[in-house]
């Protein structure tokens, strides 16, 4: 995701700088960063988790506790939850 597309997405959604930044749990001032794609001059690249955050929230998800996940769209079918194999990384 480029600066451009970052501030374009959040701009398709409405969202003041300060909105999304609630959102992704970051300071105002680091959503700057990303739209302008530097700090004091030095390139700034928009973490993998930033990005996973944002494709998350255009998804619909609210809220995710390892587990389970909080649907912001009414009408979306609920994931499967995860199962709990307390046996998954030991070896036969």
């Amino acid at each position: 995701m480029t600066p451009e597309q970052f501030r374009n997405w959040r701009k398709a959604n409405g969202w003041k700088q300060k909105e999304l930044a609630a959102r992704l749990g970051l300071k105002r001032r680091m959503i700057q960063y990303y739209e302008r794609g530097d700090r004091d001059g030095k390139p700034v690249e928009i973490p993998k988790t930033v990005r996973l955050a944002c494709y998350a929230i255009a998804c619909g998800v609210e809220e995710f506790d390892g587990r389970t996940v909080e649907w912001s769209m009414p009408g979306e079918p609920e994931p499967a939850p995860v199962q709990d194999d307390e046996d998954d990384d030991e070896e036969d």
